[in-house]
């Protein structure tokens, strides 16, 4: 063991007459602790809820929205078009609508989505996100027969309706009447319920096949192709290829273009909170500074009596950044362990509810990063190594006369 080592642990480790030291030192590892500890569970907390909202918003939306400024005539020759661009692994149709639903009394406003049953699980989570009845049941095989409608579940539940159960549908279209065009409510069944996982769509959408959708809202050609591709930070980059290979007639938007005032929150909210955490580590390092003063004022005779016996300036200062090191090191990766187990118990155990209507999600999700682990780790260590710089470099500079003048 080097012997700047050896005499950097004896001082941490004092006893006796020097267990104010040793006191002061153990009160500097565990506010790097802390600081840690607060640093990884934070960064936690903010990476779980960006990441659980993501895939929830892409688990219930396509990807990437594709318009074509002179209408879509041929849907199934459009999406085959667009499924043969790079990363694009999934295209399907889709119609967009408001409606008034009436069941058993409640009434609610919803976002009507026509889909065609065979093709939207390739863009959307929504084949395994059924919760009664099927995907299938949008698809009418008898003429006579009922048109469907695919709910959400929450928006079942404040209607009271399950599979099998009537509606009553209202759209801004209606028929023409001696009084002018007139709204006319349609009776739907329901085929199925559905959970996405997010409680704005869960609550406020209705899924129907195309053909309803184009009779409900009086269209004649679907409004546009959503897509889904096999790397989803490639959004961007497809989105804006699309007008480029096809033509200026195309008009696309990525999932994250869409949700950028959320994700910046998110980001900004994190920053925000790291760097507010970020000085209980400062804090922490203030500590060592003063333990490191205060050591050298307690052991300027040992200094004297180490350069007198050959020690060379750059000795004592490395038993003194070592001792500061130790710390940093000591408490950062108590901290960061304290931090990880901390963060894995409660999101495994879901310990955390919050209200799914307002966060859109049941529990707070914790996930480590491997990066932000690091970060924090690399980052506290730093910090702890700077504030050994002054008070070493003061340890170096002790005249070994004048520090054993009176002794």
């Amino acid at each position: 063991m080097p012997f700047e080592l050896h005499i950097a642990l004896r001082y941490l480790l004092a006893k006796r007459k020097q267990a104010f030291i040793s006191v002061i030192s153990l009160i500097s590892t565990l506010g790097v602790t802390v600081g840690v500890m607060a640093l990884v569970i934070a960064l936690a907390l903010m990476t779980g809820l960006q990441q659980e909202l993501r895939d929830r918003i892409l688990g219930a939306n396509p990807h990437i929205f594709v318009w074509k400024r002179s209408g879509v005539v041929d849907y199934r020759a459009e999406a085959d078009k667009l499924r043969a661009m790079p990363h694009v692994i999934g295209a399907a149709p889709a119609i967009l609508g408001r409606a008034l639903v009436t069941a058993a009394g409640e009434q609610a406003f919803i976002n009507l989505k026509g889909i065609d049953p065979a093709l939207e699980p390739s863009v959307t989570a929504i084949a395994g996100a059924i919760r009664s009845g099927d995907l299938a049941g949008l698809t009418k095989s008898d003429p006579e027969a009922p048109d469907t409608i695919l709910l959400g579940s929450d928006l079942a539940a404040q209607l009271g309706v399950s599979a099998g159960d009537s509606i009553s549908l209202l759209t801004s279209e209606g028929t023409l009447s001696p009084m002018g065009m007139m709204p006319r409510p349609r009776r739907l069944l329901v085929a199925g319920t559905f959970n996405l996982g997010l409680y704005e769509v869960d609550s406020q959408t209705g899924f129907v096949s195309l053909d309803v959708a184009k009779r409900l809202m009086d269209k004649q050609e679907v409004d546009l192709i959503q897509l889904r591709i096999d790397d989803i930070y490639a959004a961007p980059e497809v989105s804006n290829a699309i007008a480029g290979e096809l033509g200026s007639d195309y008009v696309a938007q990525d999932w994250a273009d869409m949700n950028r005032s959320l994700f910046s929150a998110l980001w900004l909210e994190k920053m925000a909170i790291s760097l507010t955490i970020g000085l209980i580590v400062m804090v922490a390092a203030l500590n060592i500074v003063a333990s490191l003063i205060l050591l050298v004022m307690e052991k300027h005779r040992d200094i004297a009596i180490l350069k007198t016996m050959g020690a060379s300036a750059r000795s004592v200062t490395v038993i003194f950044m070592m001792q500061g090191l130790i710390i940093g090191i000591v408490g950062t990766t108590a901290g960061a362990s304290l931090g990880y187990g901390v963060a894995e118990i409660v999101d495994r155990y879901q310990l955390i509810q919050i209200p799914m209507d307002v966060y859109q999600i049941a529990h707070v999700p914790f996930i480590v990063l491997p990066g932000d682990l690091a970060l924090v780790i690399v980052s506290a260590i730093v910090v702890c190594f700077l504030a050994t710089i002054y008070p070493s470099r003061q340890a170096a500079r002790l005249d070994p006369a004048a520090a054993l003048r009176y002794e």
